[in-house]
């Protein structure tokens, strides 16, 4: 369960590293929507357009008070968030050691990782949705099979919650699976045996907050979930005209990227970046204090 304060959170967030530069290269497919909001004080700043120190100090006291209160699903959404990302960050470390400035030395890092199968990727993309709609209903304080409440919510969602799921979608849909990868993951979940999920890491990670008190049954809503999503996934790749090669010229901008590499670069991503816990921070951060002025 995540420890940290919510301002330790938000204060500590990077400004500049390989997930900030990732959000930034997505930023054509949801344009102006992301903000790196950094530091708890100049979030409560942007977010409310405060000016008084007063007002801000007392927006601060009640946000961390929310957080801190275990009676409300703050911190386990914080949780959920983090493992997310938590789950893929074995090899991060040996990665980011051979970071240089903008570049990567993508070389060293083809025998140290592996394109996911197609099954796995479709698995993990189902299973972040599920995440976040876990999160959401958290956040919310609503049951956590409230999958019409999470789509209604979806088709509203901006700023750094908007981005959260504008990366799934390219960076765990479109540039491992292809432009298909909606259907491609149906199908994969049609063909999956429910307790196949046993031995899947992520799930093994937030398989408590699906509702269901068997494999088959947590199953069905994660299924349910992806199926009543797939509207508004599509709906973002028409809309924007997002690709897979739009994807792929926007990150070579900061990413040795060739067509040898491309199959690895989901792969690196799960590796290098932090996109779930980094936006997911800021969201907490923008509710926290949406309802501390409320309050107030």
């Amino acid at each position: 369960m995540a420890r940290d304060s919510i301002y330790e959170l938000v204060d500590d967030l990077p400004t500049n590293n390989m997930t900030t530069r990732v959000m930034r290269a997505l930023d054509f497919i949801a344009p102006n929507e992301w903000e790196n909001l950094v530091g708890f004080e100049y979030t409560i700043r942007a977010v409310t357009g405060e000016k008084s120190d007063a007002m801000i100090q007392k927006i601060g006291e009640r946000a961390i008070a929310l957080y801190e209160d275990k009676k409300q699903g703050y911190q386990r959404a914080m949780w959920l968030y983090r493992t997310v990302d938590n789950i893929d960050t074995t090899l991060a470390k040996l990665a980011i050691a051979n970071t240089v400035g903008e570049q990567i030395r993508w070389l060293g890092f083809l025998n140290r990782i592996t394109p996911k199968a197609d099954t796995l990727q479709g698995l993990d993309l189902s299973l972040k949705l599920a995440t976040e709609l876990a999160a959401f209903c958290l956040i919310n304080g609503i049951p956590g099979d409230s999958i019409s409440d999470f789509v209604k919510a979806l088709g509203e969602y901006g700023k750094e919650s908007l981005m959260r799921m504008v990366a799934l979608v390219a960076l765990d849909g479109i540039v491992p699976l292809g432009p298909d990868f909606i259907g491609k993951i149906a199908s994969i979940l049609d063909g999956t045996d429910p307790k196949e999920l046993e031995g899947n890491r992520l799930y093994q990670g937030i398989r408590d907050y699906i509702p269901g008190a068997t494999s088959r049954e947590k199953f069905n809503v994660i299924q349910r979930n992806f199926d009543s999503t797939s509207g508004w996934m599509r709906d973002l790749v028409s809309k924007s005209g997002v690709t897979r090669e739009k994807i792929v010229d926007s990150l070579s901008t900061f990413v040795d990227v060739t067509d040898r590499k491309l199959d690895y670069l989901a792969a690196f991503m799960d590796m290098t970046t932090n996109y779930y816990e980094h936006t997911g921070t800021q969201t907490l951060a923008r509710r926290l204090i949406e309802r501390a002025v409320n309050e107030i």
